[in-house]
């Protein structure tokens, strides 16, 4: 019976063939091992298809800075504190944005 599981069992198989004599393992036992195993993995199976389709789903959020432009104004009459701030809020908006789960 064991040979003629699919490779998908064959981690349940060389377990079961390196752990029990199977020679003597009764039938009823293997049908319930094999029958739990099925079960376990097909609740797993479930829950990466229903991730994998919520992943989907979420689109990804894009934020854009609204840009402000006063007569007079450039980067370069910015003062230290001012770019050090501005260099701050970038830093942490990416790493913000590298840390969101899409």
């Amino acid at each position: 019976m064991l040979r003629s599981l699919s490779e998908d069992w064959n981690s349940l198989r060389m377990l079961i063939e390196n752990t029990k004599d199977v020679n003597s393992y009764p039938l009823e036992e293997l049908y319930e091992t094999l029958m739990t195993y099925e079960l376990n993995n097909a609740k797993t199976k479930e829950k990466t298809r229903k991730s994998k389709e919520e992943m989907k789903e979420t689109p990804k959020r894009q934020i854009a800075l609204k840009s402000t432009n006063d007569e007079g104004s450039s980067n370069t009459n910015m003062s230290d504190k001012e770019l050090d701030d501005l260099v701050l809020l970038v830093k942490k908006w990416r790493r913000f944005r590298n840390n969101r789960k899409f």
